[in-house]
């Protein structure tokens, strides 16, 4: 099984990497949806999130996680990632067509400035172009030993500011399908309990799914419980963002990793 055991592989390689590859994941079905693509492509669309940055895994760690500037030499090294990922998919059996390319070309910008080949606007696949949009969005706002991740909302903002980077249209359905509260945002409740947003709502940007696990009135972890905001018997709602650093939950990637449910 390609999947299980080159997840084995990044796992065992770099933490961050592998967390990254499962939050790619997530943005990438919730992107896909959200653009209308029928359920085998939101599939393989979340499997090539996944397997993106499977490349990483032959990258020295020192490098992968240096802080500061690299040198031109360890830019040029952390550059093969692509083709080297790409490689190790061309061995497995069962990968699709879309995991491998998007594996390879996401790195790839509309202005044909990107690497490793150089691709542009009209060369890139719409499956590549929403994983670049999808890589760079989980990476900026990812707290890293060396640097604080940006705010979501900050995020957004200067990434609409970067020419020639994303494709316009898949960066428009990108921004509506994060929602208000992007997916996990860690929000509370009207009834005190505090959840993570693992999906949006096609109802309505205010109410996406919570997994529910910590309530603050009786100060206690809770059984987590996936709640859907946008039901009409749902008595519950959002009053607002909260900062993960206040309350110093340990397992908050853990908690909202395993969704949206596998969808293969």
């Amino acid at each position: 099984d390609v999947c299980s055991s080159d997840l084995a592989r990044l796992k065992t390689a770099d933490d961050y990497t592998f967390m990254h590859s499962l939050a790619v994941c997530a943005l990438m079905i919730a992107l896909a949806r959200q653009l209308g693509l029928d359920e085998a492509q939101v599939r393989d669309a979340g499997m090539a999130g996944l397997l993106h940055d499977l490349g990483k895994a032959m990258i020295p760690l020192e490098v992968l996680n240096k802080p500061g500037k690299l040198t031109d030499e360890e830019f040029d090294l952390v550059k093969t990632h692509p083709a080297e990922g790409y490689k190790l998919l061309l061995e497995g059996s069962g990968v699709s067509e879309v995991t491998k390319d998007v594996c390879l070309h996401h790195h790839e910008k509309i202005d044909g400035s990107g690497y490793p080949r150089g691709l542009n606007g009209d060369t890139m696949s719409l499956f590549a172009k929403m994983g670049a949009v999808c890589d760079v969005y989980d990476a900026v706002t990812s707290n890293r030993p060396y640097k604080a991740g940006w705010d979501p909302a900050e995020s957004i903002k200067r990434m609409a500011e970067w020419k020639g980077h994303f494709d316009p249209l898949v960066f428009q359905a990108f921004v509506k399908s994060l929602g208000i509260y992007p997916i996990g945002s860690l929000v509370k409740l009207k009834s005190g309990r505090l959840g993570l947003v693992v999906e949006q709502s096609q109802k309505s940007l205010l109410t996406p799914c919570i997994k529910v696990f910590y309530s603050t009135r009786s100060n206690a972890r809770i059984k987590p419980e996936i709640i859907d905001l946008s039901r009409p018997d749902c008595p519950d709602k959002i009053t607002g963002r909260e900062d993960p650093s206040k309350w110093n939950f340990p397992d908050l990637n853990e908690l909202w990793s395993g969704l949206p449910e596998n969808p293969w």
